[in-house]
């Protein structure tokens, strides 16, 4: 269909007369094929009509509709299912001229696997298909994180998965520093391991004043069966439970609430959702959609809602900064989604307008952050062209770092970064094999030539500028793979430490140029290139200490006959790591199907002997 579109020029009004009238949705797609904009209609004749109406158009739309070169439309059975579509449309292709939300992960709960004889506490994200009960959802992964590690001292109940549990045969760490009762070895019993989970139970449901009667009960039938001690450690668990509960309470408020607030000026929007749970604070999250020019806070809370709530949790309240654009379409269809009442309110009293405001003093604040941090980007972007001489910003620049140790494992990282700052979701790194450990150059050659041969072979925009951590000899290399790959526009940058290897004493190094530019004089640039070499070598290093700690794991385990790839997998797993292998008994790595009780005599004295015993 796109072939045709080419061939032919788009006859609008041809189209816009054979156009039904029911609802849908409508797609714009440009010369190359790209979807550029996905809307939705009640009438669609009606809605694409109006983008052929001069008179009325706007500049935004005017410019769009310039680079419209064809149309597809879908019609649905209403409009609210045309809203949920439009929604999909957006999220999977990000058009460019829609409101696009750019993160879209599921939010992390935390799950108690209650039908457990001894339950787990643990992080879950993902569908909630495991028996048990979950609370949140939680902003992030590190508020739940702390959560969790809250609760562990509060409440010492197992984190440790099944299988590890199932096979020890001593406590863990967690029993000696006091963070775990060590039901795996039956150091506590059912009934009492069962009283600390419903306590964690009524700490995570809310139940503030439920959770510290019942402590009060435990500690005075601890004091009146004269156990002073137990007695103390309630006395004490109390104390340091109050006052975080005073701390999470959101006073007045019952049940889940989400508070939105918003904040856009200069075609950059910043939205905070504050988390209400049982009311508890779980924390806020800051989004700032991708918009590629100015829209009304009304316009960016539709676009972030319709778009935040797919696939995800609803609560039964929504309190927002900005009446959204079709609020009650907006309600409809997240009732329909979430399968229950939702309401979206944006005048509330009391409690409720404290949160809000504060909510939105707190987005105005980012706001203000990120168009001062943008600001920043674009003066070092500017006093980077300088310093290289360019007549126009760059768009999109690269480093790759190499990293090994003594030549072994030698990983390759490749950071990526744009006019708004690292695009971590465009980082790649490689595993360096077939070339002489050590050879640095070797290296760099292979980790450019794979890196700009995906590049090509994905049809991916190249960078304007490939900075290289490293000498002439490193950006030779660097050249000799583009050269191979028939690439001839990318700027090659090496950054020099120089003789001392200090900070802020680098020189830029380029193809062909005998003298180093020295970039003291431009410290925006000089800060920017910093930036961008560190990430590099932090990403580098990482990736460096997980291939080595994989090698050490696996050599340790590879001289033992018998002892294959799976085998080896599945004694880590079972065994919670290297050293719990060392220490298992030979009874105990029989246990294990596929391990036979010669090749556990085996795997224990490899250890032992190892050992020196």
């Amino acid at each position: 269909m796109h072939n045709n579109t080419e061939k032919l020029p788009f006859d609008s009004q041809t189209f816009l007369k054979n156009l039904t009238t029911r609802p849908g949705i409508y797609r714009m797609f440009d010369l190359k094929g790209d979807l550029i904009y996905v809307g939705k209609a009640k009438n669609l004749k009606n809605r694409v009509s109006s983008y052929y109406k001069t008179q009325f158009a706007s500049p935004k739309q005017t410019v769009m509709m310039a680079k419209v070169t064809h149309i597809e439309v879908t019609v649905t059975q209403s409009e609210s299912e045309a809203l949920l579509l439009e929604c999909q449309y957006i999220k999977r292709h990000k058009p460019r001229y829609n409101i696009c939300l750019r993160d879209d992960k599921t939010f992390p709960f935390i799950h108690i696997s209650t039908h457990h004889d001894y339950p787990q506490i643990s992080l879950h994200r993902g569908a909630k298909k495991a028996p048990g009960k979950y609370f949140g959802p939680y902003p992030n992964a590190v508020a739940a994180k702390e959560c969790l590690k809250l609760l562990q001292k509060l409440f010492p109940i197992r984190q440790c998965d099944d299988t590890v549990f199932n096979y020890r045969t001593r406590p863990c760490l967690q029993y000696q520093i006091g963070r775990c009762t060590a039901p795996c070895v039956g150091f506590i019993d059912k009934p009492n391991y069962a009283i600390d989970v419903n306590l964690t139970l009524l700490f995570l449901e809310g139940k503030n004043a439920q959770l510290i009667d019942n402590l009060i009960i435990k500690m005075e039938r601890a004091a009146a069966q004269l156990e002073y001690e137990i007695a103390a450690t309630i006395r004490d668990q109390i104390s340091r439970i109050r006052p975080l509960l005073e701390k999470q309470c959101v006073h007045g408020e019952k049940g889940n609430v989400d508070i939105i607030a918003c904040a856009n000026q200069h075609n950059i929007a910043c939205i905070q959702v504050y988390f209400i749970r049982q009311g508890q604070q779980l924390g806020q999250n800051s989004y700032y959609p991708k918009m590629h020019d100015a829209h009304s806070p009304a316009q960016v809370m539709h676009a972030f809602i319709s778009q935040f709530y797919t696939n995800k949790h609803i609560p039964y309240e929504i309190i927002v900064s900005h009446e959204p654009d079709e609020l009650a379409l907006l309600t409809e269809v997240l009732t329909l989604e979430a399968e229950h009442t939702v309401s979206l309110v944006t005048k509330v009293r009391g409690e409720r307008n404290k949160w809000l405001a504060m909510a939105q003093t707190n987005v105005e604040h980012a706001l203000h952050a990120k168009l001062s941090e943008k600001a920043s980007i674009h003066q070092r972007l500017q006093s980077l062209a300088n310093a290289l001489k360019l007549t126009m910003l760059p768009q999109r620049f690269e480093c790759v770092d190499i990293s090994h140790t003594q030549g072994m494992q030698t990983v390759a990282s490749c950071v990526v970064f744009d006019q708004e700052g690292p695009v971590k979701s465009a980082y790649r790194r490689f595993n360096i094999t077939d070339i002489t450990p050590g050879d640095d150059y070797a290296a760099m050659y292979q980790a450019v030539s794979r890196r700009f041969k995906r590049l090509q072979d994905s049809n991916t925009l190249t960078p304007d500028i490939l900075f290289i951590d490293g000498g002439s000899g490193q950006i030779n290399a660097a050249q000799k793979a583009l050269e191979e790959l028939s690439i001839n526009n990318v700027m090659i940058v090496g950054v020099s430490k120089g003789p001392e290897r200090k900070a802020g004493m680098e020189k830029l190094l380029l193809v062909n140029e005998k003298e180093p530019i020295d970039i003291k004089n431009e410290p925006g640039g000089l800060l920017l290139i910093q930036h961008i070499r560190d990430e590099a070598h932090r990403f580098a290093i990482t990736a460096h200490r997980q291939r080595r700690n994989n090698a050490q794991k696996k050599s340790v385990l590879e001289g033992i006959v018998g002892l294959g790839s799976k085998r080896r997998q599945k004694l880590l797993k079972q065994f919670g790591g290297l050293q719990g292998v060392s220490q298992a008994s030979i009874d105990a790595l029989c246990s294990l199907n596929g391990i036979s009780r010669p090749l556990a005599q085996r795997i224990y004295e490899h250890f032992h002997h190892q050992d020196g015993h």
